[in-house]
């Protein structure tokens, strides 16, 4: 099922808010908790589209939660670069809100505040990184039925090639004169597509209330019954001739601006409101700052009276003048808010008259996106972590980017940690890195309580090797050693290290008494590769240089457990040079026996080999060299034949694709310690403090 749809434009007024407004009255009449999300919204005091929303829904939701950025943060953060921190920070923003509904309808940007190429990325970039099908609003207007099916399949195609995945495509405010011949032009190339829904202009929903006049020209009432701030403003008159000539080009609903001096006019238009024979105006708006005389503002006191009989015209006054007035109120527009019932109902009769709702809900209930993105993965990582917290211990305690991934587990709360090495250095440089570390544990293995206990232990279990006590007491005194012996003890749920040591110092101390668990013969790691759209696994690229058949086969059972574990459904590539029966020789026959014995020991698990790569990932090529494999095409979990093809692989793969790579994650431990990459970064220290963490929860 669906947790979430995103609707967006591609360009402005599309008349977003009138799908918002359907879809959001769809939902709330099956789903419980339904929210509502806008990654960035217009500078202001309040956006009016979450107004709308959280008013008429009454949703039990902080508007401050509905949304991430303004157009100018989001803006700055474009500006210096930090597009990535923009869609974390959108990302994070979301998910705390997702938590507390059962369905989260997300409403795009407006088009109106920075580029349209960023904005559109931007929205594409958003759609994938919170797992939401796309619904596209287009906007139809002074198009013709041509431009609008030209417009559909570029748009279309264009979110398609982002990878995003297509609810819907709503064409909105098109002539009603084109609409047949637009569902003419769809009915011969929407075979297995996402359906079109065609919407009619509404001329009431683009035209601005009086309301909404007084607002943007910064006017004062001068009479302003609620009722006719309501009113919709049809056309702008400016009333500059005589009374005579003007009184001709009253149409409905117009708004009449005139110098605040003008008796005549202000006379005229107002006599119009009694008269059976002229067009309703809207309001009137008296510039130059001017007050009306008195005898006029006698007669408007005087309409006061008469409400209960004929609704008063409103009369307002704004300090500016004629000219800039009229250029200023010819660029307010309309928007949907929650106090004018007319619209809303019009924009909601609109919506289901021309929309099939019962298939549209069906679709939204079972659309998914499929992709997984490197910031989805990674959030998914740090919320597991943290829903049952663990003990994790870093050995490299004084090392700056251990201090500072320290610091940002414990603001999110990911896993409870000790730091090993002294304490008066590791304070000194936490304070002069600005870093808090007051409630992370530092204990120093040379003066330790636990030293001497943890000798002892050592010592038992290595004396058959000819450790002496003495010895044991040394071994101690090293910090990964040290590290690796909390764990054993139970007094640490994991260990990370390998920013300053080398991977051999880091695991040597866990071969030695952590050893392997029951039913694993061997040891071996795996990265997890974040490709744009999807996440693979890559074992074994770090730790066996040369596994043989038996060996390979344990790392691809761990393997596809340690997929599993992640949220990766394991679908296992035994890879070789040569594909099924074809390729002769010992390393294609070591991997023909390695898929042999791993099929025997995991029949549960789809598991192909031997396969080259392409043929694994690719699905046109699988076609052509294993159509009837369940793996060929789709793997997820890919085993190399040995460690320079894996680590080489695994590296141009990172590179030439710009994936990231979390990992080595070390399998087949009684319990977890894993190794960094010397030249790891913050965030890497961060992700796999997360992942040891939720090794140690699922072994547990």
């Amino acid at each position: 099922m669906a947790t979430n749809a995103y609707i967006v434009s591609v360009a402005p007024r599309s008349g977003k808010s009138v799908i918002a407004l359907g879809v959001m009255e769809m939902l709330s009449r099956r789903t419980r908790k339904v929210g509502f999300f806008r990654p960035i919204v217009p500078e202001g005091p309040q956006d009016n589209n979450i107004q709308l929303i959280r008013t008429r829904y009454n949703l039990d939701i902080p508007p401050e939660d509905m949304f991430a950025y303004t157009h100018n943060q989001a803006r700055e953060l474009a500006s210096q670069g930090d597009f990535d921190e923009l869609v974390k920070g959108i990302l994070l923003k979301y998910k705390a809100l997702e938590q507390r509904c059962n369905f989260v309808l997300i409403e795009g940007t407006d088009y109106t505040g920075v580029s349209t190429a960023f904005e559109f990325d931007i929205n594409a970039a958003i759609a994938n990184n919170l797992g939401a099908p796309v619904m596209i609003v287009i906007n139809g207007r002074d198009k013709t039925p041509s431009d609008v099916n030209d417009e559909i399949q570029i748009t279309e195609e264009a979110f398609e090639n982002q990878g995003c995945t297509l609810l819907a495509t709503l064409v909105n405010r098109l002539e009603k004169k084109h609409m047949a011949a637009v569902h003419e032009g769809l009915t011969n190339n929407r075979k297995d597509r996402a359906p079109v829904y065609v919407l009619p202009n509404d001329e009431l929903l683009g035209k601005p209330t009086v309301g909404e006049m007084v607002q943007a020209l910064t006017g004062s009432c001068i009479q302003c019954d609620p009722a006719g701030l309501s009113r919709e403003v049809r056309h702008i008159v400016v009333a500059a001739m005589q009374l005579r000539n003007f009184l001709e080009r009253i149409q409905e609903g117009s708004l009449i601006i005139t110098p605040g001096d003008r008796a005549d006019i202000i006379l005229g238009t107002l006599a119009t409101t009694f008269s059976d024979t002229y067009p309703k105006i809207a309001g009137i708006v008296l510039t130059g700052g001017l007050d009306p005389e008195q005898p006029v503002q006698r007669l408007i006191d005087g309409m006061r009276a008469t409400r209960n009989t004929r609704i008063p015209v409103p009369v307002f006054r704004v300090d500016t003048d004629t000219y800039p007035t009229v250029m200023q109120a010819q660029t307010v527009r309309s928007a949907l808010t929650p106090d004018n019932t007319r619209k809303m109902a019009s924009a909601l009769g609109l919506f289901e008259a021309h929309v099939d709702v019962p298939g549209l809900e069906a679709r939204i209930a079972a659309s998914q996106s499929r992709r997984e993105t490197p910031f989805m993965f990674e959030y998914k990582l740090i919320e597991r972590a943290w829903s049952q917290e663990r003990h994790i211990v870093l050995p490299e305690g004084s090392e700056d980017r251990i201090l500072m991934a320290a610091d940002i587990l414990a603001r999110r709360d990911v896993a409870r940690l000790t730091l090993l090495g002294d304490p008066a250095k590791i304070k000194q440089k936490a304070t002069f890195l600005g870093l808090a570390l007051e409630e992370i544990d530092i204990i120093d293995p040379l003066t330790s309580d636990h030293r001497e206990a943890f000798a002892q232990t050592y010592f038992e279990l290595r004396r058959h090797k000819n450790i002496n006590l003495e010895m044991a007491r040394d071994a101690m005194s090293d910090n990964s050693y040290f590290g690796t012996m909390m764990v054993h003890q139970g007094l640490a749920d994991g260990m990370v290290s390998g920013a300053i040591n080398t991977t051999a110092h880091t695991i040597r101390p866990a071969f030695e008494f952590i050893r392997t668990r029951p039913g694993v013969s061997i040891v071996s790691s795996v990265f997890f590769m974040c490709l744009e759209d999807r996440v693979l696994v890559y074992g074994d690229c770090a730790i066996n240089p040369d596994p043989n058949a038996q060996q390979l086969a344990d790392i691809a059972v761990s393997s596809a457990d340690t997929a599993a574990m992640f949220g990766v459904a394991p679908r296992v590539a035994m890879l070789s040079y040569s594909t099924g029966q074809s390729g002769k020789g010992a390393d294609v026959d070591k991997v023909r026996e390695a898929t042999r014995l791993a099929r025997e020991c995991r029949p549960d698990l789809k598991i192909e080999g031997p396969i080259q790569y392409d043929a694994a990932i690719d699905a046109s090529v699988a076609r052509t060299k294993m159509p009837e494999s369940e793996v060929a095409g789709k793997a997820t979990v890919f085993i190399f034949p040995d460690l320079n093809t894996g680590n080489n692989t695994y590296k141009a793969v990172q590179r030439s694709a710009k994936a990231v790579a979390v990992g080595p994650v070390l399998q087949g431990l009684n319990k977890p310690v894993n190794d960094l990459s010397r030249g790891c970064l913050v965030a890497d220290i961060v992700n796999t403090v997360a992942i040891t963490a939720i090794q140690a929860q699922t072994q547990e």
